[in-house]
């Protein structure tokens, strides 16, 4: 099942894919497919846990047998008005350092003994198809991550590896955008002050609004076989510049999920952007960033493809 937030006039709506790639408006969809409490947002399924999803599963399933009921509610996906798919999750969790490529491509760094990652702003976020703005006090060094992440889909604390994927419910793409200006003050000044400043400068380069565009929507991990053998690619104007397949993980989802919420509690729809794939523009040879006018668009396979255009 895929699922996603449309925006609409009236505000944001959960909704649902169907049949032939149409999207049904479960804020407007007649009554006699809504099963059980009609939901008004996708946190809210998600919260609801087993008993929402599957509600939601039966909401489609009616609608797909009643297409000519729906027609008020349904819409192409193409012609969709993307939000967030959660537009507000209590937290998003990105991690870094995470692809044994990327590692390579930015010096060799070496393999870090446990996960390293930072927190994104609800801020950040942006639909598919909405413009990144490019921000006129840092305009120059504008980077493309283009990342598989998982959603939750329970309430999550203090978890071992071997139950941590019993809380998650599914997948999405993020683009963890990155304003680079700020990477040279992580290698300038006295240790160990110098550096620390340099790398919450890098942070604060990701977390500009709209800096986190992510969707178009949530694929319950149902439909998902196996996480590690999917093909991510990331394109800037319809050239590759990330390819990859996600076994080149270094930590995988249960270690993520176990290793953090030791510290933070994750809440159904919060989501985790798993790290960026080797071919970042800042680590190429001669670097490579986005402008006003170019598009990036992030293809992973089985979930669709986030795009978005830079104003």
């Amino acid at each position: 099942m895929k699922l996603l937030t449309i925006d609409t006039a009236d505000g944001y709506h959960p909704a649902v894919v169907v049949g032939d790639n149409q999207v049904l408006d479960l804020a407007t969809a007649p009554d006699s497919v809504i099963s059980g409490r009609r939901p008004a947002s996708v946190r809210e399924i998600l919260e609801r846990g087993d008993e929402g999803l599957d509600a939601t599963r039966r909401s489609a399933g009616a609608a797909e047998a009643a297409m000519d009921a729906c027609a008020g509610s349904l819409s192409a996906f193409a012609d969709t008005n993307f939000a967030p798919p959660v537009p507000d999750p209590w937290l998003i969790f990105s991690v870094g350092m995470n692809y044994g490529r990327h590692l390579a491509e930015m010096g060799n760094t070496p393999r870090p003994p446990h996960p390293a990652g930072f927190i994104k702003t609800r801020d950040s976020l942006l639909g598919n198809g909405k413009a990144i703005r490019v921000p006129p006090q840092c305009p120059d060094m504008i980077d493309y991550e283009g990342e598989f992440c998982f959603v939750f889909g329970r309430e999550c604390h203090a978890v071992s590896e071997g139950e941590a994927m019993d809380y998650v419910m599914g997948y999405t793409i993020a683009n963890d955008v990155s304003a680079r200006d700020w990477i040279p003050d992580i290698y300038k000044g006295e240790p160990p002050f110098g550096p620390i400043h340099g790398w919450e400068r890098n942070i604060m380069g990701k977390n500009l609004p709209g800096f986190t565009p992510c969707g178009p929507v949530i694929v319950t991990k149902d439909e998902i076989s196996d996480p590690y053998d999917l093909h991510l690619e990331t394109r800037l104007n319809g050239e590759v510049m990330q390819e990859t397949k996600t076994d080149d993980l270094i930590f995988k989802i249960s270690e993520i999920v176990s290793y953090y919420s030791q510290w933070y509690r994750f809440r159904p729809g919060d989501f985790v952007t798993t790290g960026s794939p080797s071919g970042v523009g800042v680590g190429r040879d001669p670097q490579v960033f986005m402008h006003a006018g170019d598009t990036v668009e992030i293809e992973l396979e089985g979930v669709g493809t986030l795009i978005n255009t830079l104003a």
